[in-house]
């Protein structure tokens, strides 16, 4: 892969500007991106819980699918349009209440139309990963 097209600040201030609900809860920080990769984190918040105690699928996918449109960004730069065309998780075992989820995510194939990716959810300092995730995104055409 190419090298990033956008940095972290620029990631951030374009995201803000286009796609400010996002960031709505405050709570998600994009810890790095570099055209490959990027790290999200989602501080702990008694909002992602779900009854039992464990962090919730609606929450894991939200991180997923906002780590994924990172790393594109990152690597493509500010296409605001490009969507999920599909996106699967697996939970693979329950995110501790108290703890921060991390979203590590990763560009597998870059195409001019299609991109692949997936992306590991860790809870908090664990190396176990509570879910996996493979994602597609749709780039438009840009003329």
């Amino acid at each position: 892969m190419a090298a990033a097209k956008m940095s972290v600040t620029e990631l951030e201030t374009f995201l803000h500007r286009e796609f400010p609900q996002a960031f709505a809860g405050g709570d998600i920080t994009i810890e790095s991106a570099d055209g490959a990769t990027c790290l999200l984190r989602q501080e702990y918040s008694e909002r992602m819980l779900r009854p039992g105690g464990t962090v919730s699928g609606p929450t894991l996918m939200s991180l997923a699918d906002f780590a994924m449109y990172v790393v594109l960004l990152s690597a493509i730069g500010p296409v605001g349009l490009a969507v999920t065309a599909n996106l699967n998780i697996n939970f693979l075992r329950k995110g501790l209440p108290g703890q921060d989820v991390l979203a590590a995510a990763k560009l597998l194939k870059l195409g001019k139309r299609l991109a692949v990716g997936e992306v590991t959810l860790l809870s908090g300092t664990s190396p176990d990963p509570i879910a996996h995730v493979t994602a597609t995104y749709s780039i438009p055409t840009i003329a």
